[in-house]
């Protein structure tokens, strides 16, 4: 049964007509006070973020280029923001994060415009390292290592004459350590050592500035080993090769003495 008032005059209201009543009286009494979800300015915040990044707040930086990578559904400005994260890493000097979240950044856009300076970027991280051959023989490994995969995944990249010319310092400083390496046997006597790493390195790096040296130094190890043949074969190809160079004088000297 519908349950009901009566009023003054008599009149049954019902308690469903009494609430629609006080819903529509609420509605009109005025404005809202819920506000309605305010719209994320990407570009806004992007800009503020940079701004941060320029007076060297990387902590501060990097919050807000995150808040923009997590809120910014039209896509524009998160992978700007994931770049810029790793950018911040390598101001602050802290190049195994940099790396990191350039990594990051080509696995999650790896056909965006920007995708090639990432992959440039980590290898130039690697190439930075270098110090010598002594010391820097990995981080030239590893920077050739990049750059060669930056030239085969991003062929049209901007950086293609620069880069030439890194691999092919990260190539000598890497043939200068095996040099190195081998002359450390063949004065310590470890002849077969020093052939091993020396004609290792002769067929890594075929284009190594120093072969003369390399030459004589394989043909003097067999020598000292009394593989004649073997002698003769290095220092007649040093003599061949290398006709003015200043090794092949000695070179032929040691034919002679071979020959009696």
């Amino acid at each position: 049964m519908e349950k009901v008032f009566i009023n003054s005059s008599g009149s049954k209201i019902s308690i469903l007509l009494i609430l629609s009543l006080c819903i529509i009286l609420f509605s009109c009494s005025g404005k809202s006070k819920v506000k309605p979800t305010e719209t994320f300015d990407a570009e806004k915040v992007f800009a503020s973020a940079n701004e941060q990044l320029e007076k060297k707040n990387y902590d501060e930086a990097r919050a807000i280029f995150l808040e923009v990578k997590n809120r910014d559904f039209s896509r524009k400005y998160a992978p700007l923001a994931q770049l810029k994260i790793a950018d911040s890493y390598v101001k602050e000097d802290s190049p195994e994060m940099a790396i990191s979240e350039y990594q990051k950044f080509i696995e999650s856009y790896p056909d965006h415009q920007y995708a090639s300076y990432a992959q440039y970027q980590i290898a130039m991280i690697y190439f930075n390292q270098i110090e010598g051959p002594e010391r820097g023989y990995s981080g030239a490994a590893k920077a050739l290592e990049e750059f060669e995969k930056l030239k085969k995944t991003y062929p049209r990249n901007p950086y293609k004459e620069e880069v030439e010319l890194k691999i092919q310092k990260c190539r000598n400083i890497m043939a200068d350590y095996e040099f190195l390496v081998g002359e450390f046997y063949f004065k310590k006597g470890s002849y077969n050592a020093a052939i091993g790493r020396f004609e290792g390195l002769l067929k890594s790096f075929p284009d190594y500035k120093d072969e003369a040296k390399v030459l004589f130094l394989i043909g003097s190890s067999y020598k000292k080993l009394k593989q004649k043949e073997k002698a003769k074969t290095f220092f007649s190809l040093l003599a061949e090769k290398y006709p003015n160079n200043k090794l092949a004088k000695d070179a032929r000297k040691e034919l002679s003495k071979l020959e009696k």
